[in-house]
Protein backbone atom coordinates (compact mmCIF):
# COMPACT_ATOMS: atom_id res chain seq x y z
CA UNK A 1 0.00 0.00 0.00
CA UNK A 2 1.01 3.59 -0.61
CA UNK A 3 2.21 5.67 2.34
CA UNK A 4 -0.42 8.07 3.66
CA UNK A 5 -0.02 11.36 5.51
CA UNK A 6 -3.05 12.40 7.55
CA UNK A 7 -4.01 16.07 7.40
CA UNK A 8 -5.55 17.74 10.44
CA UNK A 9 -6.77 21.20 9.45
CA UNK A 10 -9.73 22.13 11.62
CA UNK A 11 -9.67 25.69 10.30
CA UNK A 12 -10.81 24.33 6.93
CA UNK A 13 -12.85 21.31 7.93
CA UNK A 14 -14.50 22.60 11.09
CA UNK A 15 -13.48 19.39 12.87
CA UNK A 16 -10.34 18.70 14.86
CA UNK A 17 -8.80 15.24 14.63
CA UNK A 18 -7.81 14.62 18.25
CA UNK A 19 -4.47 13.23 19.35
CA UNK A 20 -6.25 10.03 20.40
CA UNK A 21 -7.76 9.57 16.94
CA UNK A 22 -4.48 10.33 15.17
CA UNK A 23 -2.58 7.86 17.35
CA UNK A 24 -5.23 5.15 16.97
CA UNK A 25 -4.99 5.45 13.18
CA UNK A 26 -1.17 5.49 13.33
CA UNK A 27 -1.12 2.29 15.41
CA UNK A 28 -3.65 0.39 13.31
CA UNK A 29 -2.71 1.44 9.78
CA UNK A 30 0.91 0.67 8.99
CA UNK A 31 0.90 2.71 5.78
CA UNK A 32 -0.06 5.90 7.68
CA UNK A 33 3.39 7.38 8.19
CA UNK A 34 2.74 10.94 9.41
CA UNK A 35 0.27 13.68 10.16
CA UNK A 36 0.37 17.19 8.76
CA UNK A 37 -0.78 18.99 11.91
CA UNK A 38 -2.43 22.37 11.45
CA UNK A 39 -4.59 22.47 14.57
CA UNK A 40 -2.45 25.14 16.21
CA UNK A 41 -2.80 23.25 19.50
CA UNK A 42 0.76 22.66 20.71
CA UNK A 43 -0.39 20.44 23.60
CA UNK A 44 -2.18 18.19 21.14
CA UNK A 45 0.81 18.16 18.80
CA UNK A 46 3.15 17.22 21.66
CA UNK A 47 0.77 14.44 22.74
CA UNK A 48 0.91 12.97 19.23
CA UNK A 49 4.71 13.20 19.12
CA UNK A 50 5.05 11.61 22.56
CA UNK A 51 2.61 8.80 21.80
CA UNK A 52 3.59 8.09 18.21
CA UNK A 53 4.55 4.56 17.23
CA UNK A 54 7.99 4.08 15.73
CA UNK A 55 8.18 5.41 12.19
CA UNK A 56 5.23 7.79 12.58
CA UNK A 57 6.04 11.50 12.29
CA UNK A 58 4.46 14.87 12.92
CA UNK A 59 4.89 17.57 10.31
CA UNK A 60 3.77 21.15 10.83
CA UNK A 61 0.92 22.15 8.55
CA UNK A 62 1.14 25.80 9.55
CA UNK A 63 4.18 27.87 8.60
CA UNK A 64 3.89 30.03 11.70
CA UNK A 65 4.11 26.96 13.97
CA UNK A 66 7.07 25.34 12.21
CA UNK A 67 9.73 26.00 14.83
CA UNK A 68 7.36 25.21 17.71
CA UNK A 69 6.49 21.83 16.17
CA UNK A 70 10.15 21.00 15.45
CA UNK A 71 11.11 22.04 18.97
CA UNK A 72 8.61 19.47 20.29
CA UNK A 73 9.92 16.68 18.06
CA UNK A 74 8.29 17.30 14.69
CA UNK A 75 10.30 16.66 11.54
CA UNK A 76 9.50 19.71 9.41
CA UNK A 77 6.71 21.52 7.62
CA UNK A 78 4.54 21.12 4.55
CA UNK A 79 4.72 24.80 3.76
CA UNK A 80 2.61 27.32 1.90
CA UNK A 81 5.28 30.02 2.28
CA UNK A 82 7.90 27.61 0.91
CA UNK A 83 6.22 27.70 -2.49
CA UNK A 84 7.39 31.29 -2.92
CA UNK A 85 10.52 31.13 -0.76
CA UNK A 86 11.79 27.53 -0.85
CA UNK A 87 15.42 28.34 -0.04
CA UNK A 88 14.55 30.56 2.91
CA UNK A 89 12.06 28.09 4.35
CA UNK A 90 14.45 25.18 3.84
CA UNK A 91 17.26 27.02 5.65
CA UNK A 92 14.93 27.90 8.50
CA UNK A 93 13.75 24.30 8.90
CA UNK A 94 17.26 22.86 8.69
CA UNK A 95 18.47 25.35 11.28
CA UNK A 96 15.68 24.30 13.65
CA UNK A 97 16.25 20.58 13.00
CA UNK A 98 19.95 21.02 13.76
CA UNK A 99 19.05 22.39 17.18
CA UNK A 100 19.23 26.12 16.53
CA UNK A 101 15.53 26.63 17.17
CA UNK A 102 16.01 30.06 18.77
CA UNK A 103 17.78 31.44 15.69
CA UNK A 104 15.20 29.89 13.36
CA UNK A 105 12.35 31.30 15.44
CA UNK A 106 13.94 34.76 15.52
CA UNK A 107 14.46 34.73 11.77
CA UNK A 108 10.90 33.61 11.21
CA UNK A 109 9.48 36.28 13.50
CA UNK A 110 11.70 39.11 12.26
CA UNK A 111 11.78 38.31 8.56
CA UNK A 112 8.67 36.37 7.68
CA UNK A 113 5.89 36.91 10.22
CA UNK A 114 4.26 39.75 8.27
CA UNK A 115 4.25 37.74 5.04
CA UNK A 116 2.89 34.68 6.89
CA UNK A 117 0.00 36.86 8.01
CA UNK A 118 -0.58 38.43 4.59
CA UNK A 119 -0.61 35.06 2.83
CA UNK A 120 -3.68 34.02 4.79
CA UNK A 121 -5.40 37.34 5.56
CA UNK A 122 -7.92 36.79 2.75
CA UNK A 123 -7.72 33.02 2.64
CA UNK A 124 -5.54 30.43 1.02
CA UNK A 125 -4.53 30.23 -1.85
CA UNK A 126 -5.20 33.88 -2.78
CA UNK A 127 -2.23 35.29 -0.85
CA UNK A 128 0.38 32.82 -2.00
CA UNK A 129 -0.86 33.04 -5.60
CA UNK A 130 -0.46 36.81 -5.39
CA UNK A 131 3.13 36.47 -4.18
CA UNK A 132 3.96 33.88 -6.83
CA UNK A 133 2.46 36.16 -9.48
CA UNK A 134 4.45 39.16 -8.26
CA UNK A 135 7.59 37.02 -8.47
CA UNK A 136 6.69 36.17 -12.09
CA UNK A 137 6.10 32.49 -11.41
CA UNK A 138 2.35 32.06 -12.08
CA UNK A 139 -0.69 33.93 -13.31
CA UNK A 140 -2.84 35.38 -10.56
CA UNK A 141 -5.89 33.36 -11.61
CA UNK A 142 -8.19 31.52 -9.22
CA UNK A 143 -11.39 29.59 -9.87
CA UNK A 144 -14.63 30.69 -8.28
CA UNK A 145 -15.60 30.77 -5.50
CA UNK A 146 -11.96 31.74 -4.82
CA UNK A 147 -10.91 35.26 -5.78
CA UNK A 148 -7.61 37.16 -5.86
CA UNK A 149 -6.63 39.32 -2.89
CA UNK A 150 -8.08 42.82 -2.62
CA UNK A 151 -6.17 45.84 -3.89
CA UNK A 152 -5.36 46.82 -0.30
CA UNK A 153 -3.83 43.42 0.49
CA UNK A 154 -2.03 43.41 -2.86
CA UNK A 155 -0.35 46.70 -1.97
CA UNK A 156 0.59 45.41 1.50
CA UNK A 157 2.09 42.28 -0.05
CA UNK A 158 4.05 44.36 -2.59
CA UNK A 159 5.41 46.53 0.19
CA UNK A 160 6.48 43.54 2.27
CA UNK A 161 7.95 41.73 -0.75
CA UNK A 162 10.14 44.74 -1.51
CA UNK A 163 12.19 43.70 1.52
CA UNK A 164 13.03 40.35 -0.14
CA UNK A 165 12.97 40.80 -3.90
Amino acid sequence: PLPIILYNVPGRTGVNMTAETTLRIARHCSNVIAVKEASGNLDQIKAIIDGAPEGFHVISGDDAFTTAVIERGGIGVISVFGNAFPKEMSLLVHSALEGDVANARNKMEQDFSRLFHLIFVEGNPAGIKCILHLKGMVKNKLRLPLVPVSENTLQEIKKELSRFC
